[in-house]
Formats: C-alpha cells, sequence, structure tokens
C-alpha cells in the first residue's frame, strides 16, 4: 500500500454507514468552502479490507469520524453504543464482563470460554473477546460497525458483526494534542500525544493518557469488613507507541506497542425485588443486609444504593505489540499488494467480589491473584490483493494460537452455615408446618422463629451433619474461609484460508463472493479442588440420606441439594478434567449489486457465519452430580439481506434502509442459574427486521441532522428438553421457547443535531445532541418477568467554542442529560429465594408468578454526568 493511500486510510472522514442514526459529522465529511453547501462526500471504508465508497458497499456499516465520535463522547466501546441504534453494550461483575449484542444478538462475557459474537479489532488485529477490547482507546481515527455475520475476513469468524476500530497512524508532519477534562463525581483526566518524523523515512506517535473519578454507587458494607462505601470507581491510564517506516515507494511497516492497567472498584449490584428471605440477611448483617422489600415482594423504587460486606476491587492488564507491513509488488504481478499483520498480546484481570451482594458475609471472592483470568495469543495474517478492470480479488490466510487461563475462588463468610440453616428451615416448615422438627428428632435444629435477632451458633442441622456429623450429630458444618480453589487452562489453535472477490459484471452489476474455510482446536486441562475440609458437610449428607429421608421425606432432594451446591460439593474435590476437540467450518458470502442510477444502489446478500465451540470454564453439574464434558458445540448462522442505499437532493441527503433475516443454529446461551454459569445450545434463534437512516445536510451553514431506526423481531424457537444438550437446564429456561430474546428492543432508534459554523475573528463555536431510544427489553437470558427493563431514552449534549485552526478548543458536555434510571443486567441473586418451581404449571412453563421467592439484583447504567474539556493542537 502506498504511502498516499496509507495516510488516506487511516484519516479519511466517515460519516455514517447503512443502517445507522445520529452518527454524522457534519464537517467532518468535507471541509467545504464557506459559500457552498455541505454534501455526502465519498466515504472511505475498509469493510472488505479495501478502500471503497461507503455508498458502493454492499454492507451494513456504520461508519465513525473522530469528530463524530469526539462530539458523542466516545472513550470505549461501551460508550459507541448511543450512535448505532440496533447495537447494546453492557457489563456486570466487573470491567472485565462487557458484552456487545447486535440485532439482538450477542455472547454474555461473564465466561472466557465462549468467543464472542460480536468480534472486536483493533488496527487489523483481532481481540478474542469484548472484554479484552474494552478501554480507553486513545486517539481514534474511526470505528465501522458492520451488522452481521462476517464469515470471511477480520480474522476469526464472527456470527454477530464486527467492531473494526482504527486509531491515528504516524505522521511526518509534526504535531502535538493535549486533552484536560475535569467534572463531577470527581473525574479527571489528562491525556496527549506527539507524532512527527525521526527521518525521512521513519515517523512515530506517541500516545499517554490517565483517567479517575468517584465511584457512581454508595454502599452499605452491613458487617464488613470491606471499608469502601462507594463502587464504579475509574482509575486507568494507557500508553501507545507506535513507528511508520516508509523504506521506499512501495512499501510501509507500521509498528504498534500499547500498555494499559485499571485498578478500580467494581461492580456492586443492587436489589431491584427483595424476597421473603429478607429477614435472615438482615439479622444476620446487623440490620444491614440489604433493601427492605417492598409490599408484597413487588419491584423496588430505582436506587443507586448497593450492598456488599466483601471488596470488589479489580485489577486489569492489557499489553500487546502488531506488526502491519505492506507491499506493493511489481506490475508482473498484476500490482498487488501483499499484507503482513502479525500481534502478540497478553491480557490479565485479577478480581475480587461479594458474590451474594449483600451485608452479610455468606459467599466472597479475594482480589489476590486466585479470581480471574488471562488471555494470552499469537496471530499472523497474511493477504494479497489486487484488482482490474473486471476483479478486484483478495486471498489470505490466518492464523492464531491462543491460552486462556481462568482461576476461581469461594469462600465461606462467617454467615454462610447459619443462613443455609434458617433458610431450609423456613423451606421446610413452609413446605410442612407439623413436621415434627425438633432438637430431639434432629441435633441441633431450630425454627425461624425461634432464632434471636444476633444469633449465634448452634443454627441447625447444618452443623450436625459436618465433618463426620450424622443426624444428631454435631458437627461444625461450612468451614470460614476458602473453601474451592479450580483451575483451567484452555488451548486453542485456529488456521483459515480465505478469499473475497468483487466481479465487475457490467459498470452498474457487481457480484462478491466470499469464502473461508476455518480449522479449530482446541483442548481444555481443569483442575477442581476443594480445600480446608470443604465438602465435608455435603459428604456427611448424602452418607445420612437415608436417615434424613426418614424425617424429611419429600423435602430430602432439596436438602441434599443446599449441602452440595457447586461451591460446597464433594464430587468436585480433586476432580480434573482432560478434553481435547477439533472442528472444520465452511463459511463466507455471496453479494450481488444493482446500481439504478449514480445516486441509488440496490443489493441482496447471503452469508454464512460461525463462532467456534468450546469449554465452559466453571462447576458445572446437574442435580449434585458433575457433569462429564464442559464442551458445547459452534454456533452457526446463515443471514439474508436486502438493502438501498440512495444519495439524493444534490449529494445533500443520504438514505439508506435493509432488510435482514438471520437464523442461528446452536445458539450459545450463556446463563447465570443462581448457583453457576451454565452454556446451553439453543437449537434456533432467528432475528428478522429493518435497519433504515438518513443524514441531512442543510442549507444552513455548519446544521445537519441524523437519524435512523432498527426493528428487530429476535425470537427463540420453539424447544423442549429433549433438544437441549442437558435437558436438566430446561426447566429454568423454561421461558424461551417462541419468546423474544433478551436484549433484544423491537425499536431501537438514535438521532442528532450537530452545529458547527464559524463566528468571525477566527473563532467557530457549535453544539452537538445525541440521543438514543430503546424499546422494553428483557435483561435477563432466562427472561424471568423482573428483569424486564421499560423503554427509555438517554442524550448526550455538547457545546463547543475553540479557534477555526483548531489551536484550542473549550467544550462543555453532559452524559445522560436528563438522569435516565435503567438498569444494565438484571440476575438472580444467589441463595436468595427460587423463581422456577420443580414440577410443571398449568401453562405449560415451569414459572410460577404467585410462587417466585427469588430475590434479584441488578447492574445499573451510569447516571447523569458532566464537565468541561480543554483541548489544544499544534
Amino acid at each position: 500500500m502506498r504511502l498516499t493511500n496509507l495516510l488516506r486510510t487511516t484519516v479519511s472522514a466517515a460519516v455514517v454507514g447503512a443502517c445507522a442514526f445520529g452518527i454524522a459529522g457534519a464537517a467532518s465529511a468535507q471541509q467545504a468552502p464557506q459559500d457552498q453547501p455541505t454534501t455526502i462526500d465519498d466515504i472511505i471504508v475498509t469493510a472488505q479490507k479495501r478502500e471503497q465508497n461507503l455508498q458502493d458497499v454492499p454492507i451494513v456499516v456504520t461508519s465513525l469520524s473522530q469528530e463524530v465520535l469526539q462530539d458523542a463522547g466516545v472513550r470505549d466501546i461501551k460508550d459507541l453504543q448511543i450512535l448505532t441504534p440496533g447495537m447494546t453494550v453492557t457489563s456486570t461483575s466487573s470491567e472485565a464482563s462487557t458484552t456487545a449484542r447486535i440485532r439482538g444478538v450477542g455472547t454474555v462475557g461473564d465466561n472466557p470460554g465462549l468467543e464472542s459474537s460480536v468480534g472486536v479489532v483493533i488496527d487489523g488485529v483481532y481481540r478474542s473477546r469484548n472484554s479484552v477490547g474494552f478501554g480507553d482507546l486513545g486517539e481514534m481515527a474511526r470505528i465501522e460497525v458492520l451488522k452481521g455475520p462476517q464469515g470471511t475476513l477480520f480474522g476469526k469468524n464472527t456470527s454477530a458483526g464486527v467492531i473494526n476500530i482504527i486509531t491515528e497512524a504516524p505522521s511526518f508532519t509534526p504535531g502535538f494534542n493535549a486533552e484536560l477534562t475535569a467534572g463531577n463525581y470527581g473525574q479527571m483526566a489528562a491525556s496527549g500525544s506527539v507524532t512527527g518524523p525521526i527521518t525521512d523515512q521513519l515517523a512515530f506517535r506517541l500516545y499517554a493518557g490517565r483517567r479517575v473519578r468517584d465511584g457512581l454507587m454508595d454502599v452499605d458494607t452491613g458487617d464488613g469488613p470491606r471499608s469502601e462505601t462507594t463502587d464504579g470507581n475509574q482509575d486507568f491510564g494507557t500508553v501507545r507507541g507506535q513507528l511508520l517506516w516508509l523504506p521506499n515507494d512501495n512499501t510501509s511497516v507500521r509498528v504498534i506497542a500499547d500498555y494499559s492497567s485499571r485498578d478500580e472498584f467494581c461492580c456492586v449490584g443492587t436489589q431491584i425485588r427483595t424476597g421473603p428471605t429478607y429477614p435472615f440477611v438482615d439479622a444476620l448483617s446487623n440490620g444491614t443486609g440489604q433493601r427492605p422489600p417492598a409490599a408484597g415482594f413487588g419491584p423496588l423504587p430505582f436506587l443507586r444504593t448497593g450492598y456488599a460486606n466483601r471488596a470488589t476491587g479489580q485489577e486489569v492488564e492489557d499489553k500487546g505489540v502488531s506488526i502491519e507491513a505492506n507491499i506493493d509488488l511489481p506490475s508482473m504481478f498484476g500490482g498487488a499488494t501483499l499484507t503482513s499483520v502479525t500481534s502478540a498480546r497478553k491480557w490479565t484481570s485479577s478480581l475480587g467480589q461479594d458474590i451474594d451482594y449483600t451485608g452479610a458475609d455468606l459467599l466472597y471472592r479475594v482480589q489476590d491473584g486466585d479470581y480471574g483470568f488471562s488471555v494470552e495469543n499469537l496471530t499472523q495474517e497474511f493477504r494479497l490483493a489486487g484488482s482490474n478492470d473486471t476483479l478486484d480479488w483478495l486471498v489470505g490466510v490466518f492464523a492464531t494460537k491462543e491460552d486462556i487461563n481462568r482461576t476461581d475462588s469461594y469462600y465461606f463468610g462467617a454467615d454462610y452455615t447459619p443462613f443455609l440453616s434458617l433458610l431450609l428451615s423456613a423451606r421446610l416448615n413452609a413446605a410442612n408446618p407439623a413436621l415434627p422438627i425438633s432438637p430431639s428428632t434432629i441435633g441441633c435444629y431450630t425454627r425461624p422463629g425461634q432464632v434471636p435477632s444476633n444469633p449465634v451458633p448452634p443454627f441447625g442441622f447444618l452443623q450436625c451433619l459436618g465433618s463426620g456429623g450424622a443426624v444428631g450429630g454435631g458437627g461444625p458444618g461450612f468451614i470460614v474461609g476458602q473453601g474451592v480453589e479450580d483451575n483451567y487452562d484452555q488451548e486453542s489453535t485456529s488456521f483459515a484460508v480465505f478469499t473475497n472477490n468483487s466481479w465487475h459484471v457490467t459498470d452498474a452489476f457487481d457480484i462478491t463472493l466470499g469464502l473461508r474455510y476455518t480449522l479449530d482446536d482446541k483442548s481444555l486441562e481443569a483442575q477442581q479442588r476443594n480445600i480446608n475440609g470443604n465438602g465435608a458437610t455435603c459428604a456427611a449428607a448424602l452418607g445420612n440420606a437415608a436417615a434424613i429421608g426418614a424425617v424429611l421425606g419429600a423435602n430430602t432432594p432439596t436438602i441434599l441439594g443446599n449441602f452440595c451446591l457447586p461451591w460446597a460439593n464433594a464430587a468436585f474435590n480433586n476432580r480434573n478434567v482432560s478434553e481435547s476437540f477439533d472442528d472444520g467450518e465452511l463459511s463466507g458470502t455471496i453479494k450481488a449489486s444493482y446500481r439504478l442510477n449514480p445516486s441509488i444502489l440496490t443489493y441482496v446478500s447471503y452469508a454464512r457465519g460461525y463462532k467456534s465451540f468450546g469449554y465452559n470454564l466453571d462447576r458445572v453439574q446437574t442435580g449434585i452430580t458433575p457433569n462429564a464434558s464442559l464442551l458445547f458445540p459452534s454456533e452457526v448462522v446463515d443471514s439474508y439481506e436486502a438493502g438501498v442505499k440512495m444519495t439524493l437532493l444534490n449529494r445533500t441527503l443520504l438514505l439508506n434502509a435493509t432488510y435482514f433475516d438471520q437464523t442461528f443454529e446452536d445458539f450459545q446461551l450463556n446463563t447465570f442459574l443462581g448457583t453457576a454459569f451454565v452454556v446451553e445450545s439453543i437449537p434456533e434463534l432467528t432475528s428478522r427486521g429493518v435497519d433504515a437512516d438518513m443524514v441531512w445536510f442543510t442549507p444552513i451553514e455548519g446544521l445537519s441532522f441524523q437519524g435512523g431506526v432498527t426493528y428487530t423481531n429476535a425470537e427463540y424457537g420453539n424447544f423442549t428438553a429433549a433438544d437441549l444438550t442437558n435437558p436438566g437446564n430446561f426447566p429454568q429456561l423454561s421461558l424461551l421457547p417462541g419468546a423474544r430474546a433478551s436484549f433484544a428492543p423491537e425499536w431501537s432508534a438514535t438521532g442528532s443535531i450537530n452545529y458547527d459554523r464559524s463566528m468571525g475573528n477566527g473563532l467557530r463555536a457549535g453544539f452537538s445532541l445525541a440521543a438514543k431510544y430503546m424499546d422494553d427489553y428483557n435483561t435477563g437470558s432466562d427472561l424471568l418477568p423482573y428483569k424486564q427493563q421499560e423503554a427509555f431514552t438517554t442524550l448526550n449534549g455538547r457545546v463547543m467554542i475553540g479557534t477555526e485552526d483548531e489551536r484550542w478548543t473549550a467544550e462543555f458536555w453532559v452524559q445522560n442529560l436528563t438522569d435516565e434510571e435503567y438498569i444494565q443486567v438484571a440476575y438472580n441473586a444467589p441463595l436468595q429465594g427460587s423463581a422456577f418451581q420443580t414440577t410443571v404449571q398449568p401453562n405449560g412453563t415451569y414459572y410460577n408468578p404467585a410462587l417466585d421467592t427469588q430475590t434479584y439484583d441488578a447492574f445499573l447504567g451510569q447516571p447523569r454526568t458532566y464537565g468541561a474539556t480543554l483541548r489544544f493542537k499544534y
């Protein structure tokens, strides 16, 4: 790739892609003379690994320029969703658990054994997990969001889309940028970059930034020992260095090395519905255990107060290096360009967690290296591309080696044994109040009504079934301290060959064919350990099942199940797992586009996407028996699209619309069942709808409007227990058959108004207002009604004044202007009630709202933030 093309690629201005809304930068498309209206000029994208005009590409792609990203306050990919309809980005228990979804399809990010449905590519380097690509992105040239399966290009296959990020490259023109920010919640940020030539053939760019912010959520610490009374703070920094070497007119080499780290507290959930277990939590935490229940145990009003007696510190480190070389081959090779992209990266996390998110000391994890995961990968890609009057062609190979290590631990708090004893006592009394339970029949068993406000042992038959204990004995129950120490090591290699070619049949008619064959090989070595005597209570209970059954009868399975939850199950002690699997898959696309006239392009396309199989890196059990295999199968999707791209009114109006029809098979659903994450292959998920967008550069100088909407009907197919890999998972997934998928709002829309013009005397001023509307949707993968998020709208605004040459610019901004209150993800609070029943209800499901005793927690969306930013550019 020649120097002129390289620079064009890295600084090309982009406005809006098909099926997007509210993402145009009026002045970024073309610096039009002041006496001429701004128009839709050539918008260059690299969605097919070659430079093309956006309106010539038969792909649904949103291209966001640097100016647009700044105007909307985009610092990381989570901020990106306000610019893209049909896209949601959420995080859960840490910043290491972040998930992007497009058209209602995505992979929950809590389990690193799953690859992402929406891939992230930064400067040509594929990031295998969403969380690995979420952070301060530094100086962004543009971001391209490709919707639908990408089964040919962009490294590994993705089944739902790709977020392609292109950062600013080194320049041979000396330059310096600096930025200072201050805002509410103690927000402070500083960043800067410098670029310029080292020699006539070598240029550099160096960027560094640091951001800090106080917590966004108040925390009630209950019994402690947690000392932090807020959560969700921000403290991270990043450094990024680049070299651009141009040894001759036909060769360019770009080297990028980056390092970033986070040291924060995140993320405490809060109750959105408190169930009947509240008295037990409250009593064990000195009356400050969680939010008091609403009347009739109904939904609770929105409140930014969480409960956690244990620390939620997190450390995340990301570092890597990449080398991209482009060589224009001699004419004897048809003027082709050879591209090589090599990368090595390492990403690590160490996390602390209050597992129960209450003030009671039940279960927790500590931030000392035994809870977190790391991803190390090497990638190599070669591409050879060329073109002539009738054919644009590309062939390539891609290989990656990846090692994922996950460590897990559980610590039993001092309140775990008494809480579980009280919980089981209440269940038994509710099931059969006449049951003859007394200290004379089951050792130290005590009814809930006999428990003092600050109870001390003995608390019931949990203590009677400890190490060596038996019914009527006096064992210690669950030992306080660390009880689990697991390690998972997944190694994978992937190799692919691919081609992507466009045949210009006529001046108006093109056919594009892309094919890719991928071979994946993965292996897992895991060690699951119970330590410090953990599992003895479960073993004692199982050993005395007959005696327990003689007293408790039909309640016996419930008792045994609660003694043998995954983190306390004796069957996991010293359990080793060794598995390996390999598989190949053909994916690709075929597109036909026809230009009716210079202003209107129509197209139809078919694409097949593929997301590789993997291993569930967690303790998985059915009943009280560990599952034999942690393997889950690959996910595939067939996608059909028909679209039109129009540039009208003397190139001042852009109108695009696309119909899409996607069918996923063996959709990899990662769902939290209250005690563990379970990966289940859902036989079918369909996503159908329409994307539409418009951009209008008005006759008023500097004023533009953008708008877009996505209609999505994403539904699971009908299935039964027999259709699942593990039929035992069906009761807790029984609301899914035929239902709308989670995080799939029927309507999603974004819109913005942008104004930017010269004010005279060397000054310019402007403002922007961006909005995102989301229809109601369910935030839980099990679709329980209490996890529903009602429709909401968020607004971001900015006012700017500065010099026309951008030597200095002052911005006053606000995110979530109306302080909209919404939840990101709702989930079942561990051990705190039950939503699903064990018997089929008359309506054919396993859920009966009248019997729902579950406490529900949620991770909240961010509140209103505001501040000022001062930029300098030389």
